[in-house]
């Protein structure tokens, strides 16, 4: 067997310039892990924001990719309930050995078996968005039937699926989206009502949908350029949950400002919400892949592209020209 595979990498942070797709040495399963053949990996903003250095790395040269789907093709010391052969999906912190690559090593725990009816690509297109919106939905917030809630980007990857996940639990859901193309898409993941941001004040019509009052709930990720509207959005007693920062890092701001309606404000992380409940991680990916299976969760996989196209999918993931998710697929595979 082989002892190189292709990758990504990078040895410095900057522009998509710096991404190298090139050979490293492949690697092998350590105590508590399984290395899996990819064969689909998911783009997400995380990723560019470990490249541009928003999340500093501290060794080069550096993975990429903090989710992807394959067969298990290696069993280390101490695993269990795992086995060579098995199609899995995984979410990893990159730091660990990016999925941007032929081969990943990944710590079994972070491990699932697929269940019939769901694929690897399917599998890859929604484990880290949907369990982080899973997550901030069920575990570091509740949101409830008759709730308003209000989705930022919600035609892209994880706001398509909190609009799901929170129209199936029966909450009243509001999206913004830039273009009434991606309003159709918001709409058919369960908005009630979509606001054109780029025409319409979304402070003021968020206000005449909930008759004055505001939302229980904002879940912002585009972050600088939505802190200050999605303050005004909230109800009393509501939450801001910012989990993202597509727009670039919100300006520092006077505290104060949440004791107007004695609001809440959240920055969830989603590894560290998984790290704070033994067994979170294997409930919460078991409901998500139900919810996948039932049809409930729907992931829209806009475009596959090959893995040495990888600064191809960063530039049109944060040029907002997508919707749904963007995934890469190794070359060999075709």
């Amino acid at each position: 067997m082989a002892s190189s595979m292709k990758a990504v990498i990078f040895n410095d942070h900057g522009g998509t310039e710096v991404l190298k797709y090139t050979d490293i040495d492949r690697p092998t399963a350590g105590e508590g892990q399984v290395v899996i053949k990819n064969e689909y990996a998911g783009v997400n903003f995380i990723d560019t924001y470990h490249r541009s250095g928003l999340y500093p790395r501290s060794t080069f040269p550096a993975g990429l990719g903090e989710e992807g789907a394959g067969t298990v093709v290696e069993v280390g010391p101490g695993v269990t309930g795992l086995a060579v052969g098995d199609s899995v999906g995984y979410v990893s912190r990159s730091t660990l050995g990016g999925s941007f690559a032929e081969f990943t090593a990944v710590q079994a725990g972070l491990v699932t078996k697929l269940p019939q009816g769901v694929s690897t690509q399917a599998a890859a297109a929604v484990l880290l968005q949907g369990l982080t919106a899973l997550s901030m939905v069920k575990a570091t917030c509740q949101v409830a039937a008759g709730d308003w809630v209000l989705v930022h980007a919600a035609a892209g990857g994880t706001g398509q699926l909190l609009c799901q996940l929170c129209s199936h639990i029966g909450a009243k859901v509001i999206g913004t989206t830039s273009t009434p193309e991606k309003a159709e898409v918001a709409k058919r993941c369960g908005c009630s009502d979509v606001i054109l941001y780029s025409h319409e004040d979304v402070v003021q019509r968020v206000m005449q949908l909930t008759n004055g009052k505001g939302v229980k709930f904002v879940y912002d990720g585009v972050g600088k350029s939505t802190f200050d509207a999605s303050l005004k959005c909230l109800d009393y007693l509501g939450w801001l949950i910012c989990f993202g920062n597509a727009s670039g890092k919100p300006e520092p701001f006077d505290v104060l400002r949440l004791a107007e309606k004695s609001a809440r404000l959240m920055r969830p992380s989603l590894f560290s919400t998984l790290a704070a409940e033994p067994g979170l991680t294997a409930s919460l990916t078991a409901e998500l892949l139900q919810l996948v299976q039932q049809g409930v969760v729907v992931p829209e996989v806009h475009k596959v592209y090959p893995l040495s196209a990888v600064a191809q999918a960063q530039q049109d993931l944060t040029g907002r020209k997508t919707t749904g998710k963007l995934l890469l697929r190794p070359d060999t595979l075709g």
